[in-house]
């Protein structure tokens, strides 16, 4: 008999969760490029396919013509609004560069704790202003 190591069952452990994450990503990532472009073909194949047929048989009116490149105009305006549903990431850069998309929960950090945080020495027990002075 063979003992087994103790980190051999974590390993496989972390080797499934790390797989698990991953698998979850790809098939957000896919239900993501899936809609948007499901969303473009809808939006976008009908005004192709009346243009060759505008410019084979001329039969095309243009009111209709004009309903379906508005079709997919609104495609393009339905991307905004598409992209922060789905991912993460493009909140936190919306939120960051665009102050009406910042959380509530998240206030901005002032320069003091900034300064603090990057200086390394943090708030000291014992210190206070009376003591320095």
């Amino acid at each position: 008999q063979v003992p087994h190591a103790p980190s051999q069952p974590l390993a496989g452990s972390e080797s499934r969760r790390f797989t698990n994450k991953h698998s979850k990503k790809a098939l957000k990532a896919s239900l993501t490029l899936g809609i948007l472009l499901g969303m473009f073909f809808v939006a976008w194949l009908p005004f192709f396919v009346t243009n060759v047929a505008q410019a084979v048989c001329d039969c095309v009116p243009a009111g209709f013509f004009d309903v379906l490149t508005w079709l997919g105009y609104c495609n393009s305006t339905m991307n905004p609004i598409i992209y922060p549903l789905f991912m993460r990431d493009f909140k936190r850069a919306m939120g960051k560069f665009l102050p009406c998309c910042r959380r509530s929960a998240e206030p901005r950090p002032s320069a003091i704790s900034l300064s603090m945080r990057n200086s390394n020495s943090g708030p000291r027990a014992a210190t206070s202003l009376k003591n320095v002075l």
